[in-house]
């Protein structure tokens, strides 16, 4: 019978897109057609949303991106001043991020397996991806951990993501160097969770307040709501970087209203990308187009661009352009976290 050390061997690489300068590769799908030109497209809007200093850019995630080898693209986007403000799935930055800053990976693996025997050997599956299940539930304890260290109180997602960040720049060794939760840590980039716990934070949360059921710490996702639409007002212009659609892809499109109900002048988002693999014919919220958003005041139609691509094949070609072609070292960080108060200050 076969191990769990039989399944979990081949580590998941997470690709440099400063090793491969991909503009030339980008530049000749220019003239070829269907996705190359939507994906040349899509890669010259991300530059001109780098070159535009007035611009705000508001990058959103969603789908198994870490866990695929995407994660160090992300990385790379906040240490060199190419993303303002993250919008997450919870899995995202907890169950894939955070777990492998903890020392923890992702492996290859493959859809044609007995998942029953995954069971057996506490393995998890991400279509052809493996994860130890064990060593998840150590993430989930370490969520706890860090939940019972805070003054019992409501939080937003974003200030729970800083006090992630502050645990893994005081206890991390090695593996925190490419996390993207510590990277924003350092760079004052806020990172909004709208569904926080759907994720090993949830299990977390589930921990924390059966063992403190009177006085215990909480979400507060309509702060985080506020929190981002103050970070729509305090910007000049804004563009969003959508990967995958879900509640982060509405969240930040709904700022716009946010903003327009409060009765503040404020314009739609200047500048729209959207990779996806969704068909706009189910009516679904991942596949609504960019246009489509336009009709609700969201998303001005003049710099928006859908590229119908799996995230793994397009994210690396329109973030890899933007990097090789150089505009991010003129662009200077905006840390939007300093807009707010600290934790440890309103504590």
């Amino acid at each position: 019978m076969a191990e769990k050390k039989d399944f979990l061997k081949d580590k998941i690489e997470h690709i440099d897109i400063k090793e491969h300068n991909v503009v030339p590769l980008v530049d000749a799908m220019k003239n070829m057609a269907f996705s190359a030109r939507d994906l040349n497209n899509a890669a010259r809007i991300y530059d001109r949303m780098i070159s535009d200093k007035n611009c705000t850019i508001i990058l959103t995630l969603a789908g198994s991106l870490f866990s695929a080898g995407l994660k160090k693209i992300v990385y790379d986007m906040i240490m060199n001043n190419m993303v303002d403000v993250i919008v997450s799935t919870g899995a995202l930055m907890i169950d894939q991020d955070f777990f492998e800053a903890l020392g923890f990976r992702h492996y290859k693996g493959t859809p044609s397996v007995d998942d029953n025997e995954l069971r057996d050997l506490h393995i998890d599956r991400i279509y052809d991806t493996f994860i130890d299940e064990d060593e998840l539930r150590i993430c989930d304890d370490t969520c706890a951990k860090i939940f019972n260290s805070m003054k019992p109180k409501p939080y937003s997602s974003r200030e729970y993501i800083i006090e992630f960040g502050k645990y893994l720049e005081e206890n991390g060794g090695p593996k925190v160097n490419d996390s993207v939760i510590w990277a924003v840590y350092k760079k004052n980039v806020p990172v909004f969770v709208p569904a926080f716990s759907d994720c090993s934070a949830g299990f977390g949360f589930i921990v924390h307040q059966t063992e403190n059921p009177v006085s215990h710490v909480s979400v507060d996702s309509a702060k985080d709501f506020l929190e981002l639409t103050k970070i729509k007002l305090a910007s000049k212009e804004t563009g969003i970087f959508m990967v995958g659609g879900g509640v982060p892809k509405n969240f930040t499109q709904d700022i716009v209203v946010a903003a327009d109900i409060l009765k503040k002048d404020t314009p739609m988002h200047k500048y729209a990308v959207q990779i996806t693999v969704a068909d706009e014919r189910d009516g679904a919220l991942s596949s609504s187009t960019l246009k489509e958003a336009s009709s609700w005041g969201k998303v001005e139609t003049t710099y928006e661009q859908m590229v119908y691509s799996e995230a793994t094949i397009a994210l690396p070609l329109v973030v890899g352009y933007a990097y090789h072609k150089g505009s991010w070292m003129e662009r200077k960080s905006k840390e939007f976290q300093k807009l707010f108060k600290s934790v440890s200050e309103l504590v």
